[in-house]
């Protein structure tokens, strides 16, 4: 074929066609493909992010990063970050420390510190887990066009291909800029590649400029601010005492914040102090050409005097300057079948690190969302719960970015200005928004899937947050084991069953009575089970090892030896014991907690007959 001639476009039928291998693209792409999902992913980057971008992982996202077993890498290459420290100017100029704490209280965390790594060794992770499930990136790809099936018919069968998108390569120009190309492009080793690829759902996870968003016309709440900032990735050579510790730093001169990264790097975030110099007038952006390293350094060490911040080596890995906007995209959808996450859907200042946390909650609220609308397992209006979550979401993490913001530039005390921000102040803001800003106290509220009813059998157990983690001794060989170690994220609703103490009579009646329920053809695990596909159905006696043993459960509730536990201080006496206290559930009474696939409780039950049933009219509303 000549250099001129155009090859006819190739066809392709897929699942889920993401666009964009940021956090939120591969994060969705590695739980689809890993729950059997015919997925394809696709970026117009000729390789992935080396360097810069999001820098770390807050205490829920760990969590949610090791129900899909990956949190160890993490662990393994990251700096985790336990302690905060404040520094603030004294009346005689110097800056002097003022607060050590805890990274952010989180009481009810598995986890209590951050991690901090590179936004492209976190990708890498997930790049390496899909490819381990038969599923690469496509790079220096793009998508041109997108059409969406008008007839109501298609749009409403989740199995009708509705989404054809029209893709070309995208060629990497001297400047590394991408140029996409509405033409067939010859590449050696792909010549005339073009594709129409049809598919049933399609995700823009393309960032803050996405262009699936604006194909969609999906437009955006919000506006940009007038602060800029600079940030630069740095090995230290300094005397800071407190440079391997998440560090706020107020002084006459601004504030800045330092955050400890993997090998022995550092990042620190400066306001920059002559905003008007760094805007282009035209695009109202942030131009680094207007800037540099030094600029960002130089009023760095302005507001860390007297402390020295030099460069060891010469090793400057990455830096940038932005404006901070905030902006929540107006909705996340267009007929349930072409959506949006992460950076697509919210943008806002680094400062409290919530970007790519937020974009992988997205993802990890979608997934298993879609894979139950592609199974057949669920209505087409499960989808709508995506936006109605993630937006309420990203729209409270916007009202807190601006708060949180406002404290990055106020000026501080000592000051002749009575507006000026006292040190209390600002360890109150800090506290006000920790359980928002480490994950641990997300919460959704009530919808099809979110049933706060019966609240009360578990007073402790938010509806609509993540289970708390708490240890249990397993019934059958006495090891302790974490409850979120049985929450993986396989797609699977978890229903836990707190059946009291089986040793007391009373208490077993009551647990048989619910198990001849749920084994009536009119309940939810025969009528949605899918031969075990949907449900994963675990035991917790509040009774003693010394009385309950793993033959005394039911059958049903033992169906495997890892299914049943007891509330019970393991042999060593060192973990465990306490879970029904710590859950606000009856030792007697108990309760079924319904988890859902993303580790939020769904609904809360009675250990009962009329439990199974009002648990059985839950799942109606969005399961078939």
């Amino acid at each position: 074929m000549s250099a001129h001639q155009v090859a006819p476009a190739q066809e392709s039928y897929v699942d889920v066609l993401i666009v964009g291998a940021g956090p939120a693209g591969v994060m969705c792409a590695n739980a689809l493909v890993g729950a059997g999902v015919n997925v394809r992913i696709i970026d117009k980057r000729p390789e992935g992010v080396l360097a810069g971008q999001a820098d770390g992982c807050q205490p829920r996202t760990l969590e949610i990063l090791h129900s899909y077993g990956l949190a160890d890498q993490l662990f393994k290459e990251g700096s985790r970050v336990y302690r905060t420290t404040n520094y603030d100017q004294s009346p005689d100029g110097r800056l002097k420390r003022t607060r050590l704490s805890p990274l952010m209280p989180a009481p009810n965390a598995r986890w209590s510190f951050g991690v901090g790594l590179s936004q492209g060794r976190i990708e890498t992770i997930f790049e390496t887990s899909m490819r381990a499930k038969g599923l690469t990136i496509e790079r220096a790809t793009v998508p041109v066009s997108l059409k969406m099936s008008e007839q109501t018919n298609d749009l409403v069968d989740a199995h009708c291909y509705v989404n054809k998108v029209s893709l070309t390569i995208a060629m990497s120009t001297s400047d590394d800029s991408m140029s996409v190309l509405e033409v067939v492009i010859e590449r050696i080793d792909d010549p005339g590649h073009s594709e129409v690829v049809h598919a049933k759902f399609v995700l823009g996870a393309d960032g803050a400029h996405s262009w699936v968003r604006k194909t969609l016309e999906i437009g955006a709440e919000g506006a940009m601010t007038d602060s800029v900032w600079g940030v630069i990735d740095l090995l230290p050579d300094t005397d800071f005492p407190d440079v391997r510790n998440l560090s706020y730093c107020h002084s006459s001169e601004g504030t800045l914040f330092t955050i400890p990264r993997e090998d022995d790097l550092i990042r620190i975030y400066v306001p920059q102090s002559n905003d008007s110099q760094v805007i282009d007038p035209e695009t109202g952006r942030a131009d680094k050409n207007r800037s540099s390293p030094e600029k960002i350094l130089n009023q760095a060490r302005k507001i860390l005097h007297p402390y020295r911040m030099n460069v060891k080596d010469n090793r400057i890995d990455w830096w940038t300057i932005y404006v901070v906007g905030q902006r929540v995209a107006e909705r996340y959808s267009v007929n349930d079948r072409a959506l949006i996450a992460g950076d697509a859907c919210h943008t806002h200042s680094p400062k409290a690190g919530q970007g790519m946390n937020a974009a992988l909650g997205d993802s990890h609220n979608l997934a298993w969302k879609l894979v139950y609308v592609l199974k057949g397992w669920a209505k087409l209006s499960l989808l709508r719960t995506y936006e109605s979550e993630r937006r309420n979401f990203a729209k409270d993490l916007i009202d807190f970015d601006k708060e949180w913001s406002k404290l990055f530039i106020a000026k501080r005390q000592p000051s002749n200005d009575s507006d000026a921000l006292t040190q209390d102040e600002f360890v109150h803001m800090t506290l006000k928004f920790n359980s928002f800003v480490t994950g641990i106290g997300i919460r959704y509220f009530p919808s099809a899937i979110v049933n706060p009813q019966y609240q009360g059998l578990a007073s402790k157990l938010i509806v609509g947050e993540r289970v708390i983690p708490q240890t249990f001794v397993c019934a059958a060989d006495g090891r302790p084991v974490e409850i979120q170690d049985m929450l993986p994220a396989d797609s699977r609703f978890k229903i836990l069953v707190f059946g009291g103490d089986i040793a007391v009579t009373g208490d077993l009646n009551a647990l048989k009575e619910a198990l001849i329920a749920m084994n009536l053809s009119a309940s939810f695990i025969e009528r949605f089970g899918h031969d075990g596909a949907v449900f994963d159905v675990l035991c917790f006696s509040s009774g003693k090892q010394q009385d309950v043993g793993y033959a005394d459960f039911p059958m049903f509730y033992r169906s495997h030896w890892t299914k049943a536990f007891l509330d019970e201080v393991d042999m060593t006496g060192r973990e465990g014991g306490g879970g029904y206290e710590k859950y606000g559930i009856d030792p007697h009474d108990g309760a079924v907690v319904v988890v859902r696939p993303d580790g939020h409780i769904g609904m809360i039950a009675p250990l009962s007959i009329l439990g199974v049933e009002e648990i059985t009219e839950y799942f109606e509303g969005f399961l078939i």
